[in-house]
C-alpha cells in the first residue's frame, strides 16, 4: 500500500510542478509588461512629443532603445505602448465579458424560438471577422482609444455570449437544477447558486485568451491608423512607422514585436494555468 502511495506521489508531483511552472512563467511575463505600464504613469525618460533627439539614433546612454524617425525616444514610446495595450485588453475584456455573459444567460433562459433566433444572430456575429467588425466600428466612431476598446469589446462579446449559453444550458439540464426549479427557486437564484459557480472557471480562461486577442487586435488597428492617435504610442503604430527604416534602425521594428509576443505568450500561459486550477478533471488527467 505504501509503495503504491509513493509511486502515485512521484507521478503527480512532476505534473503539479509543470502546472505551477506554467502559471509562474506566465505571471512573470505579464508582470514585466504590467510593471512597465504602471511605471509609465509616474515616470517617462522623455516627453512623448519630445523630438530633440537625433533621428534614428542607435541605443545609447541618453536613449537606451534609440530614437525613431522623428527623433523621439523609443523607450518612452514602448512604455506608453505597454500602458495602451493593457488598457485596451482590460477594457475590452470587461466590456465583452459583462455584455457577453449577460446575453448568454438571457439566451440560455429564453423560450425555444427566442433561443434559436438569438443563437443564430450570435453565430453570424462570430463568423464575421473580428478585426473587420472592429475596423467598421472604429471608422464610424473615429480613431481613439475609447473607440478601439468599444470595437474590440463588442466583437468579443458574441464569442463570450455563445460560450456562456452553451455552458449555462448544460448546467440547466442537470437533475439538481431541475429539483431546484421544482422547489420554487427563481431564475435569479438558479444563476447565482448554480449556473455562475459552475461556469466561471471556463469563462475566466476564455476571457484570458480573449485578452491576448484584444491586444493583437488593437495593435492591428493602430498599424492601420485606426488606433489611439498621437501622442499615444501604440506598439502597432510604432511598428508601422518603423517598417520603412527597419534596415537602418531595426530596434524600432523589433522591440514592439517582441513585447507583443511576450505579452500574448504570457497571457496564454496564465490562461493555461488557470484552466488547470479551475478544472479538477484536467488536473487529475495530467
Amino acid at each position: 500500500m505504501s509503495a503504491a502511495v509513493e509511486f502515485a506521489a512521484e507521478v503527480v508531483a512532476p505534473s503539479s510542478r509543470r502546472r505551477s511552472l506554467t502559471l509562474v512563467i506566465g505571471c512573470v511575463l505579464v508582470g514585466v509588461i504590467l510593471v512597465t505600464a504602471l511605471l509609465s504613469l509616474i515616470y517617462l525618460p522623455y516627453a512623448p512629443d519630445d523630438t530633440s533627439g537625433a533621428r534614428l539614433a542607435p541605443p545609447s546612454p541618453e536613449h537606451w532603445a534609440g530614437t525613431d524617425k522623428l527623433g523621439r525616444d523609443l523607450l518612452t514610446q514602448l512604455m506608453i505602448g505597454a500602458r495602451i495595450a493593457l488598457a485596451v485588453g482590460v477594457g475590452s475584456v470587461l466590456l465583452g465579458g459583462m455584455l457577453g455573459i449577460a446575453i448568454g444567460l438571457l439566451v440560455a433562459f429564453a423560450v425555444r424560438w427566442l433561443d434559436d433566433t438569438l443563437s443564430a444572430v450570435l453565430d453570424v456575429l462570430i463568423a464575421f471577422p473580428t478585426l473587420l467588425l472592429a475596423m467598421l466600428i472604429v471608422a464610424a466612431q473615429g480613431a481613439s482609444l475609447g473607440s478601439a476598446i468599444l470595437a474590440i469589446g463588442l466583437a468579443m462579446s458574441a464569442i463570450v455570449a455563445r460560450l456562456t449559453r452553451v455552458l449555462a444550458k448544460r448546467i440547466l439540464s442537470q437533475d439538481y437544477v431541475t429539483a431546484a426549479r421544482v422547489s420554487g427557486t427563481g431564475w435569479w437564484g438558479l444563476i447565482v447558486q448554480h449556473v455562475l459557480p459552475n461556469i466561471w472557471p471556463t469563462i475566466v480562461v476564455n476571457l484570458a485568451l480573449q485578452f491576448g486577442l484584444a491586444v493583437l487586435a488593437e495593435a492591428s488597428l493602430s498599424y492601420l491608423g485606426l488606433g489611439a492617435p498621437p501622442p499615444n504610442a501604440s506598439w502597432g503604430r510604432i511598428l508601422q512607422e518603423a517598417q520603412g527604416t527597419v534596415l537602418v534602425a531595426p530596434v524600432g521594428a523589433i522591440a514592439p514585436g517582441v513585447l507583443l509576443v511576450v505579452l500574448v505568450i504570457g497571457i496564454n500561459l496564465v490562461a493555461d494555468g488557470l484552466r488547470d486550477v479551475g478544472d479538477p478533471t484536467r488536473r487529475r488527467s495530467r
